[in-house]
């Protein structure tokens, strides 16, 4: 089996973090690593890695430099949250003729708030001859795919309401900015209103998803985003959080059919969610016949799953028929431990 020869774009704690999970798969190959920070271009990715040992792969901040479908089956691209931003980016790799994933929110399901922008990544791949996917663990798994799946055995499905319960500690200044954590209740309120406190980003996709899997008919989505106000004193890393303070977003997106609710999901993110009492984890509750409800705690770890997820889904994406795909296009994920996970196909 000769391996898969991966780009990987972007290396911050995402990209590094699928990097090394990549060099543990025998069939998985980085032949190429772009990043802009000046600090690592030039470096081998080894030395950025910190693995310690060099890998013969130079980052490079001049994409057009590696992007060579001869040499590269697939990038992995690790950059933004957002369609539009990353845009410029992926139309490089696709009219390259190369595959790609990406782990921004929007590209889950570009057609939920981006249908041009989503058009033309389709018409691109296509006429390209190779796919494109945006995945993660949520939106990508735990409030979409994984609810998908678990109505497989329904002989209907009348509401659904899922939650994810996690911890925001692991992660960085940047997201600690967009879930308004370290503000004041007003600061937050303001920040909601403006723009830049945006909680979760996934949920319009995620609804879209599961509505188009099941055929439910959303044609509404609406979502609120209220602040966790700390009773106790946290502290990252990257913030600290007064009692009084916010330590968290409460957020939630509701899709309806008309004037009836038939997606709800829920997810209040704060940091260290332990210190009062409160226990993370994955609830996924389907109404209809039969009735279904599931709990995973704690919840499945978003950063490493979201790597994992990226990582198992190579195979697939590198099989599939030209088109910008979803994750309830393709087959389901299943960690690559060997070498019939690379080949099984559709």
């Amino acid at each position: 089996m000769n391996p898969i020869r991966v780009l990987q774009w972007g290396l911050g704690a995402m990209g590094s973090g699928m990097a090394k999970l990549m060099l543990e798969k025998s069939g998985l190959q980085i032949v190429a690593a772009v990043d802009s920070r000046p600090s690592y271009v030039g470096k081998d990715l080894g030395e950025v890695l910190g693995v310690g040992k060099t890998l013969g792969v130079t980052v490079t901040d001049k994409p057009e430099d590696v992007l060579k479908k001869e040499n590269v089956d697939i990038v992995i691209i690790a950059t933004t949250s957002w369609v539009k931003d990353q845009m410029s980016d992926l139309r490089k790799i696709i009219t390259a003729g190369v595959n790609c994933i990406s782990i921004a929110e929007e590209m889950a399901d570009a057609d939920a708030q981006s249908p041009e922008l989503a058009k033309e990544l389709d018409e691109l791949a296509k006429k390209h001859g190779v796919s494109v996917l945006g995945t993660g663990v949520n939106p990508g798994f735990v409030l979409d795919l994984l609810v998908v799946t678990l109505t497989g055995g329904n002989h209907r499905v009348e509401r659904i309401e899922a939650s994810r319960v996690n911890d925001l500690s692991p992660y960085g200044p940047t997201v600690m900015k967009t879930q308004g954590v370290g503000t004041t209740p007003e600061a937050f309120k303001a920040g909601v209103a403006d723009g830049s406190i945006v909680g979760h980003v996934g949920f319009p996709e995620s609804i879209h998803m599961i509505s188009e899997a099941l055929g439910l008919g959303v044609d509404r989505i609406e979502q609120t985003r209220e602040p966790i106000i700390s009773k106790v004193y946290r502290e990252t890393p990257h913030v600290k959080v007064e009692p009084g303070m916010v330590a968290g977003c409460a957020h939630i997106g509701v899709g309806y059919r008309g004037d009836k609710e038939v997606i709800r999901l829920i997810h209040p993110q704060q940091i260290h969610p332990h210190l009062e009492n409160q226990d993370t984890g994955d609830y996924i509750h389907i109404y209809g016949l039969p009735e279904i409800h599931m709990a995973i705690k704690p919840e499945i770890a978003g950063g490493k799953a979201t790597m994992g997820i990226a990582v198992n889904m190579i195979p697939h994406v590198v099989a599939a028929t030209p088109g910008l795909k979803r994750m309830i296009d393709l087959p389901t994920p299943a960690a690559l431990m060997g070498e019939s996970a690379y080949t099984r196909r559709v």
